[in-house]
């Protein structure tokens, strides 16, 4: 079956006029992080109208993820969560244009990412240094940034909030991330606006010896001794949509 391409794209038009939707679909966007918030924020990008999109994860689908992440379901455990998250918007959009790199962002790679090249990056990333140095590097950029604090540990949407990073609190990711730039003595080139919830849960995960998990956030990394946080979709959803929607309100 033929499908119009315009037609998938009637009601955003309706909504943001012509104008909007061609600078829409010329917009580069590059998501670090298609987990339980970066996965939907791709989504709500290319439901939107946006036809070029980099996403970026270096993760494997897992069982776990299945109850907050777009891609993840029982048919695509172990797969690559960018191939999977791809396969999936380009039945949404088969004219876009996703490049999808299985990679991580890190020190050692952080120069094979030219942010220049976007017109936006988002992070969803959930490793502190990293998100450290792509809040640095992203913010020396010509590209606008956007960032995702702590989406665990949440359960009431209506506390899902947007300030520029300074002024974001009750977050203890935030919190973190400033220490760490007031520690290394500077502050990131120029302001920001961040995702976030005050609200904190007590998680009643289990610990485990090999996992690290920054406060709040939505998905483990191997390292020291920590605590698994509990998260759940209507909330990583929420701020991975919220990250789309400040991408749409830019444009």
């Amino acid at each position: 079956m033929m499908i119009d391409e315009k037609e998938i794209f009637s009601r955003a038009s309706l909504l943001l006029g012509d104008d909007v939707m061609v600078r829409l679909a010329a917009a580069r966007v590059i998501v670090f992080g298609v987990g339980g918030v970066g996965s939907w924020c791709a989504e709500g990008l290319v439901r939107s109208g946006l036809k070029h999109i980099t996403i970026v994860d270096c993760d494997n689908v897992a069982v776990s993820n299945i109850n907050r992440q777009l891609m993840a379901t029982t048919e695509t455990v172990g797969q690559p969560k960018v191939e999977a998250l791809k396969a999936h918007l380009l039945t949404v959009s088969p004219a876009a244009e996703i490049d999808a790199r299985c990679e991580v962002f890190t020190a050692e790679t952080a120069d094979s990412f030219d942010l220049n090249s976007y017109d936006f990056v988002v992070d969803a990333i959930d490793s502190l240094k990293d998100k450290v140095l792509l809040i640095e590097r992203a913010t020396e950029s010509r590209a606008k940034f956007f960032s995702s604090m702590g989406a665990a540990l949440k359960l009431d949407p209506t506390r899902v909030k947007v300030a520029e990073f300074r002024n974001v609190i009750g977050c203890p990711l935030a919190r973190a991330l400033r220490q760490r730039f007031k520690k290394m003595g500077h502050w990131p080139r120029r302001k920001f606006l961040c995702v976030y919830s005050d609200e904190l849960v007590e998680n009643k995960g289990v610990s485990e010896e090999s996992l690290e998990v920054m406060p709040g956030v939505d998905g483990p990394k191997p390292s020291a001794k920590a605590r698994i946080n509990g998260s759940l979709m209507h909330i990583t959803a929420i701020f991975g949509l919220t990250l789309a929607g400040l991408v749409l309100k830019e444009v």
